[in-house]
């Protein structure tokens, strides 16, 4: 029972740090605002989110401290053994698989990615169950509208939705996206760090675009009205992606590249195009996505996203809860929404990126009921 909690300590770190100092100006402001985020890794540790842990970036306590409304649960399935921003092989060793069987995960989820993603996302379900109180998963526009009344008489009640990190959850198999769709799962990202079935990894071997299975699958989530996810996806992938359909794509984690040049980063041009078909990018917290980890450094590169793609189209992603060292954690925000009002946002802005921008985006792109 302790040997999860050990493992989770070595890999989701927090910089250490003196007490955030944040103005009155920025007190005030972020009381009144309506946070969101577009990706926490949470539901692949073992750890109780209803409680508050000393560990690790997210639980609904923390949540709670920090303002945050809207939270994306995305659900992690296989990492490469050797992982990196350059190069992965796909046949490389899954390092989930040896966290699945310390964790005591069921059997079934030890060889299936399905599974593993199923498995997750009922940890978010059974919250929403348990403590409707503080926590409620939001599956449709209908229930979006639910969960902002309801917040109005309960400011503390979060709201969360759940993603994959990959499509290579899907097995190979088309029905699956039915089958998760039913399981409560409203976002899919399409790669994570190497290639699969569906194209190429920016940190794959191939650069290939989207294969013959990749484009059934877009089809398919668009019936659905399943939000598409291009982080980590090949450039060839995400031209491929914006040939196929007009439906607005997130980028749910990332950084901008002209801002921090890195290989986990896409090409501007390719960021100005996905905001120009109404999509949303989320910006992380971490030192691959933004060149650093600290609020001053995420407020820059929030600050350049706005500058190149316009306001309306950047938004949180923090990848809190995915093995980063991030320089704070999610009962922390206050920080962030200093450090931009220190870079001179105005607060009107400050809204849309913090989270009014995804609120948005859910509120048009979720499904209906």
């Amino acid at each position: 029972m302790v040997a999860p909690s050990l493992l989770e300590k070595q890999f989701n770190l927090i910089s250490k740090h003196a007490p955030f100092i944040v103005s009155e100006e920025a007190q005030k402001l972020h009381r009144n605002l309506f946070i969101g985020d577009l990706h926490a890794d949470s539901t692949l540790w073992d750890r109780n989110l209803s409680n508050q842990h000393n560990f690790g970036h997210v639980d609904i306590p923390r949540l709670q401290k920090g303002n945050v409304a809207l939270q994306m649960f995305t659900t992690v399935s296989k990492v490469p053994q050797g992982l990196n921003y350059e190069r992965n092989e796909t046949s490389a060793n899954d390092r989930i698989t040896a966290l699945a069987v310390i964790q005591g995960w069921p059997v079934k989820t030890w060889n299936n990615l399905t599974e593993r993603v199923i498995y997750q996302a009922k940890k978010i379900q059974r919250i929403a169950k348990k403590d409707s109180d503080n926590f409620m998963l939001v599956l449709s526009q209908s229930d979006l509208e639910k969960f902002i009344n309801k917040r109005k008489s309960n400011p503390n009640l979060v709201g969360g939705l759940i993603g994959t990190e990959g499509s290579h959850a899907l097995e190979g198999n088309l029905d699956n996206i039915q089958r998760l769709y039913s399981e409560g799962f409203r976002m899919m990202s399409l790669q994570h760090f190497f290639d699969n079935k569906l194209g190429g990894s920016l940190h794959g071997t191939t650069e290939q675009g989207l294969t013959k299975f990749g484009q059934e699958a877009i089809y398919e989530m668009l019936r659905l009205k399943i939000i598409i996810d291009v982080s980590h996806s090949s450039e060839n992938v995400v031209k491929d992606v914006l040939n196929l359909t007009t439906q607005p794509l997130l980028v749910s984690h990332t950084g901008f590249n002209g801002h921090c040049p890195s290989p986990r980063n896409i090409d501007d041009s390719l960021m100005k195009e996905i905001a120009a078909r109404g999509g949303l990018i989320g910006i992380g917290y971490w030192d691959a996505a933004v060149c650093g980890n600290t609020p001053r450094e995420v407020a820059s590169a929030i600050q350049f996203g706005i500058k190149l793609v316009g306001v309306e189209h950047v938004a949180l992603g923090s990848d809190f809860d995915g093995a980063v060292l991030s320089g704070f954690d999610t009962s922390e925000l206050i920080a962030l929404t200093h450090e931009l009002l220190e870079a001179g946002i105005e607060e009107p802005q400050i809204r849309l990126v913090m989270g009014e921008n995804l609120l948005h985006f859910f509120e048009r792109n979720l499904p209906t009921k």
